[in-house]
């Protein structure tokens, strides 16, 4: 039986891992970061909001991969289904402010899609749309993910790859007959890869305890800041967010922590505890800071020309110049949770295709 190297394990690594498994192929997870590790800036997948709203626009490929996405979380999330706790069914609310000139391809697609009636827009938006989609709860669907990976016979190592030739060659474990990266930000620096098309979007959230937020709300504040609020089954709720391109900083900054907690309680005053709604006063950012958990950073990663879904060939070093299949999948910029299932689906076509070679 063939054995693939999957090198990565954020959301993407795993579910891919996840699939290949159900191929019928051994897998090992290759990492130096893995879930229930302390949070770090370079397992970018603990900070997700995380939710399933599509941003593909005209990307048909990009929307294809999502929805199939959205296929399978919406299954998953079924009420009485095994994983159900793992996601939060609830309705997003987007907000616009600038006039919107395309058709929404999410009209289509998503249960429940309407346009927003004028008594329902908020903070000066000019329309909006309503839909039903689901939530992940990050901290368990991101174990629960690595768990199945261990329980369907997936093995795991720990390990800081420099060169996809150290596993190539076996320095982990056994030679492997195909590698999938799933290296995310990290495909930019790891040799024999060294994608510069791969790029930072840094994304910086607030976690807050807020269980009586049963609905997604976003909306557009000002370049490289989006106000948004997403709630997740455990009663914890993300403030968002930026999306600051080729910023490296890996910590959260004070002035942008201000900046979200003020967009927050401006666009959901919802947000502010029973005793202060029911007090008739304007909630402020005062009222809500008390419920904070932690502030969090993380680097998305984007990619000039977007996502890398392919397969290839690479040669073994030192063994007379014999090729194994290696696929990649990175670069999903913010839509690594959105995209993780259908991206995996492909990945492991492609990877089918490389053995049939």
């Amino acid at each position: 039986m063939f054995t693939v190297a999957v090198l990565g394990a954020g959301v993407v690594g795993l579910t891919t891992a996840l699939k290949i498994l159900e191929a019928g192929y051994n897998v090992v997870v290759i990492a130096q970061l893995f879930p229930g590790d302390a949070r770090d800036i370079r397992y970018t997948s603990n900070f997700a909001g995380a939710n399933h709203s599509s941003m593909a626009g005209d990307d048909k490929r990009q929307f294809k991969l999502d929805m199939d996405t959205f296929d399978v979380v919406w299954k998953m999330s079924e009420p009485g289904s095994p994983t159900e706790h793992l996601f939060m069914r609830t309705p997003i609310i987007h907000y616009y402010h600038d006039p919107v000139t395309k058709p929404d391809p999410l009209a289509d697609t998503m249960p429940e899609y309407r346009k927003l009636y004028s008594e329902e827009l908020r903070v000066g938006a000019t329309s909006g749309t309503y839909f039903m989609s689901v939530t992940f709860d990050v901290w368990r669907y991101l174990p629960w993910l690595y768990s199945q990976v261990l329980v369907r016979g997936g093995r795991a190592v720990r390990a800081q790859v420099q060169h996809i030739n150290q596993v190539l060659e076996g320095a982990f474990c056994e030679k492997p007959d195909a590698l999938a990266v799933c290296a995310g930000i990290g495909a930019r620096t790891l040799g024999g890869v060294e994608d510069e098309n791969v790029f930072p979007i840094r994304g910086q959230t607030i976690l807050i305890r807020a269980p009586w937020i049963k609905q997604c709300m976003g909306g557009k504040a000002q370049p490289g800041i989006s106000t948004y609020v997403i709630p997740r089954p455990s009663g914890d709720v993300i403030l968002g967010g930026t999306w600051f391109h080729d910023d490296w900083y890996p910590k959260p900054k004070e002035d942008i922590h201000e900046m979200i907690l003020e967009g927050a309680i401006k666009l959901v005053p919802e947000l502010a505890p029973a005793e202060v709604r029911g007090s008739g006063r304007t909630p402020t950012v005062e009222d809500i800071r008390p419920l904070i958990i932690e502030a969090g950073c993380g680097l998305r990663p984007g990619r000039k020309g977007g996502l890398r879904l392919e397969k290839d060939t690479v040669e073994v070093p030192n063994c007379k110049g014999k090729q194994v299949p290696i696929v990649y999948n990175y670069g999903h910029g913010g839509q690594g949770y959105q995209s993780s299932w259908g991206s995996a689906m492909e990945a492991v076509m492609l990877l089918k295709e490389g053995f049939e070679v």
